[in-house]
């Protein structure tokens, strides 16, 4: 166990601080799309300035080049539109601070795996903690030519961070790059263009407490009428009051609805953002709002009904009922989903399979949920891996940043707590110590069945293994096995499993008869006795 990690604790995963709901604008006129349109033509152009002027700041941009921005929209729009255009800006521009610096941290871990195997002679073993040499003279080529290249990115991506260059793409590299891939993406130049100029539209409104409806930018009242706010230069496209535009589509949501009136009844901030779905041809509405920080229940209290340990899988979560002392329960379940397809697609298999697993946890009985607390960051590079690239597309393409997410805010409204353990070794030592002895002709036990198992061990804080080692001679119990499945108040917890019928090995039954006469015995004896063996009964006669 020396070469074992050190293990970060369990936690209580804190609750969604965040609520978005989504509703489709039905109905809208030729005329309400053409306002859509031009509004949102209209602010994504002066987002799209607003973002290039950020970035040409870099690291010089404070507090007055913020307001000189923030003055310079409000000319061609109002002061509200101006300041959700500049703190959208400042929100892109610090994302793609962050990614640069992945980047850097990415390029980084490739040249020194690099450096470790080049130094290394040809063909020489590796350990389970580092690679080995590489198998050829021609790999180790290859790999130093490689190596060359990555310190080349490297150090451009260190000087563009110290300098404080971004490069963000609004509308999305994806769809830039799919620009040059018409035929493969089935999409024609108008096709793609319509999609580029959509996602370049600016059609979004932070709340504002104390204000009607909690926005005044986009409103949508208590009945579901939506109206906008035009900009100075769109003002004369205005169908009502005070420059602004009322659709004539009515908003209703199904999900959250009444939390979203309690809402703008009491005129709380709710922030809007209207887009098109170019594919569909269908307009929608999102509305989002924060929720108040709630403290999260200690760990003691999620381990006090038990636990559901969940392995995430490529295409399964496999989940295990234990109860408090870390007894798996009943049999093991699988919720399968395909990540193949689109993004929709694979979204759709996740909620679904998630809503499968929290209803059966419910059904269970249990209150908490325990996952491994999975970050495959430091894990894709061809560095690492050489040539497994099934494997690196396996890891790449399990959302694990998504499905934390969706899982803590599905799981808050069922009421139930979410800890997130260590994944180290939940595979190897579940498989280890409790894939075969649960294994029997009526349950087939898989790896990961057995990682679940290992998971919720970890998250009641129990270990993993199934009995402790046994105590020295002549200390209390000569050497027989120790349960560790039991709480320290539990009598008999040093003990072994007691047997399978309620007497005593060898005791005679609770009946007071046996089954069948004792055979005879095949020593010569000089009376041997033909008589039958009954226990007087306990019970006084009179």
């Amino acid at each position: 166990m020396g070469g074992v990690r050190k293990l970060t604790a369990s936690f209580v995963v804190p609750g969604p601080c965040g609520v978005a709901v989504r509703d489709r604008l039905k109905h809208l006129t030729p005329q309400d799309e053409r306002v859509l349109r031009a509004v949102g033509e209209h602010q994504g152009a002066l987002a799209s300035r607003d973002l290039k002027a950020r970035c040409a700041d870099g690291l010089e941009h404070g507090a007055d080049k913020w307001a000189a921005r923030k003055r310079d929209l409000t000319k061609e729009s109002s002061s509200r539109i101006a300041g959700a255009i500049t703190k959208a800006t400042h929100d892109q521009w610090a994302l793609a601070r962050r990614c640069h610096a992945a980047h850097i941290r990415k390029l980084a871990a490739g040249i020194k795996t690099l450096r470790h195997r080049l130094a290394l002679p040809i063909g020489a073993p590796g350990t389970k903690r580092a690679a080995g040499g590489y198998r050829s003279k021609n790999e180790w080529f290859r790999k130093s030519r490689r190596l060359a290249a990555l310190e080349d990115r490297h150090d451009a991506a260190v000087a563009d961070w110290q300098a404080g260059r971004v490069r963000v793409v609004r509308g999305g590299r994806r769809l830039l790059n799919t620009r040059h891939h018409l035929t493969q993406a089935q999409l024609t130049e108008d096709q793609w263009r319509e999609r580029w100029e959509a996602e370049r539209w600016f059609l979004a409104a932070d709340g504002e407490s104390g204000k009607r409806f909690g926005n005044e930018t986009i409103r949508v009242t208590d009945t579901g009428e939506v109206s906008v706010k035009l900009p100075v230069p769109l003002a004369h496209l205005a169908n009502t009051k005070h420059g602004r535009y009322t659709l004539t589509a009515r908003i209703a949501f199904a999900h959250r609805g009444q939390e979203w009136a309690d809402r703008i009844t009491a005129n709380r901030a709710v922030a809007y953002r209207i887009h098109l779905d170019v594919e569909r041809g269908r307009w929608y509405l999102t509305a989002s709002w924060q929720r108040p920080a709630v403290k999260t229940i200690p760990l003691e209290t999620a381990r006090a009904r038990g636990m559901i340990g969940v392995d995430t899988n490529a295409d399964h979560f496999a989940a295990y009922r234990l109860d408090v002392h870390g007894n798996p329960i009943g049999d093991p379940h699988r919720f399968p989903y395909d990540l193949s397809g689109t993004a929709g697609h694979r979204d759709a298999q996740i909620r679904h399979a998630l809503t499968r697993l929290l209803h059966w946890t419910q059904q269970a009985g249990a209150k908490t949920i325990a996952i491994e607390d999975l970050d495959f960051t430091a894990e894709k590079t061809r560095e690492k891996h050489g040539s497994g690239k099934r494997f690196r597309q396996l890891i790449s393409g399990m959302p694990t940043r998504k499905l934390k997410a969706r899982l803590v805010s599905m799981a808050a409204e069922q009421g139930l707590a979410i800890v997130a353990v260590d994944p180290a070794y939940t595979s190897m030592w579940g498989a280890q110590h409790w894939q075969k002895p649960l294994a029997t002709p009526h349950r087939t036990m898989s790896r990961h069945d057995a990682a679940g198992i290992a998971i919720g061990r970890r998250a009641l804080g129990h270990p993993i293994q199934r009995r402790t080692a046994p105590p020295p001679h002549d200390q209390g119990d000569r050497a027989r096995h120790r349960t560790v499945q039991a709480g320290p108040g539990a009598r008999g917890r040093e003990e072994t499993r007691p047997p399978a019928t309620d007497r005593p090995p060898g005791g005679p039954p609770p009946s007071g008869k046996r089954k069948r006469e004792p055979s005879a015995s095949k020593t010569v004896r000089d009376a041997p006795s033909t008589q039958q063996w009954v226990q007087d009964s306990l019970t006084p006669t009179g």
